[in-house]
């Protein structure tokens, strides 16, 4: 469990740098109101638009859906309630991914229009 939690505890810090920016000019009252915005976690946008891919490719790269689901796993305990919108990136690149996943075990395929 030890493990687990600096696991998190470095996720959580390496977040900073997607939340950092160049706020060079702008006023005290303008760099607290930024800082007061509640972010995406990234680690949810990364969840949600592999989630996408596993979905179109899953069925013939079961590659795909399985890293998603291993992120998913790892860094959804990284979500910060006070800080971060919502966790629902999470939620929807995880469905997206079991779907793949489920597509491929099944042996199911769609055709893309690409």
């Amino acid at each position: 469990m030890g493990v687990f939690k600096k696991v998190v505890t470095f996720l959580n810090s390496f977040k900073q740098v997607f939340y950092s920016y160049d706020d060079e000019g702008f006023s005290a009252a303008e760099k607290e109101y930024i800082d007061n915005i509640k972010n995406a976690n990234p680690y949810g946008i990364f969840v949600l638009i592999f989630g996408g891919i596993s979905f179109a490719f899953g069925p013939q790269y079961v590659i795909f859906p399985v890293i998603t689901l291993t992120v998913a796993i790892l860094t959804i305990w990284t979500f910060d309630k006070e800080k971060e919108d919502n966790p629902w990136t999470f939620f929807l690149g995880t469905v997206l991914s079991l779907t793949g996943l489920y597509m491929h075990i099944v042996g199911a395929i769609h055709v893309l229009i690409l």
